[in-house]
């Protein structure tokens, strides 16, 4: 399966749209977003894309309604507070917003891939035997617009930039 992990949209609805018709025709399954949605209606846009979709809370979030539309929304999206975590096609996948919490948790815990956002800056580094990966930014602040895919069967992950699709 292809996997998307997204993080940081912030609202920028113009870049989201570009991902998500990004998504639709190179057939990504599931959406992973690592934090900072910002709006209900912005989380309810996600998930119009088929698979099904994966959101940590960012520190944008307070306030903002996200978890009773996560709620709302049912057994599309599945919702996590401070760190989330997934087994999909065998590969244990950890994701947060903050970096502190995602190496906090590799201490304790043996995952495959651990996502984290909050920086918008793209990372990738190994620890252990875990890939610890940041996707970027999707609202192009600070840095370009950028999520990552991650072929679930071959381990591959790969850096998109928006601009480029």
């Amino acid at each position: 399966m292809l996997l998307a992990i997204i993080s940081d949209t912030h609202d920028n609805l113009a870049t989201l749209a570009k991902f998500l018709e990004y998504a639709k025709k190179n057939g990504i399954g599931d959406i992973i977003h690592c934090g900072d949605v910002a709006e209900g209606e912005t989380l309810e846009y996600i998930a119009t894309h088929q698979g099904h979709i994966y959101v940590a809370e960012g520190n944008m979030e307070r306030g903002y309604q996200i978890e009773e539309t996560a709620a709302k929304l049912g057994d599309k999206v599945s919702y996590f507070k401070e760190f989330g975590q997934a087994t999909i096609d065998a590969l244990n996948i950890g994701f947060c917003h903050q970096k502190e919490v995602a190496l906090a948790r590799l201490q304790s815990q043996k995952f495959d891939f651990v996502f984290y956002g909050h920086t918008h800056k793209p990372w990738l580094q190994t620890v252990g035997n875990c890939f610890l990966a940041n996707p970027g930014n999707l609202s192009g602040t600070f840095y370009k617009a950028t999520f990552a895919i991650l072929d679930t069967k071959t381990k591959k992950l790969d850096l998109k930039i928006v601009e480029n699709l």
